[in-house]
């Protein structure tokens, strides 16, 4: 038969298991849910990155686009690489 203290350790010791287990999976928790952030973070450091390296790109372009609407090139153009040019008075007919 079973002594009264031996009952008693081994409740207790159940009890530690008990306790033992709860922390270490609360402790795995913890750690899993710190390595995901750590993984959103770079995540969105990496984007923040593809944005502005987008954003440079966009505005450079922005500024490229300018440059060939320009209206000095675009009579250069004409003038050099079309052989256009400014019509004499008498060929200008206006409407009425």
């Amino acid at each position: 038969m079973p002594v009264a203290g031996e009952k008693n350790r081994g409740l207790k010791l159940s009890h530690l298991i008990f306790v033992a287990l709860v922390f270490m999976s609360t402790a795995l928790v913890s750690v899993w849910f710190r390595i995901s952030i750590t993984n959103i973070d770079y995540q969105i450091a990496g984007e923040m990155h593809r944005r502005d390296t987008l954003l440079e790109e966009n505005r450079k372009l922005k500024v490229e686009v300018a440059t060939l609407k320009s209206p000095r090139r675009i009579e250069s153009i004409a003038m050099t690489k079309l052989g256009m040019h400014y019509p004499e008075r008498d060929q200008v007919i206006f409407l009425r």
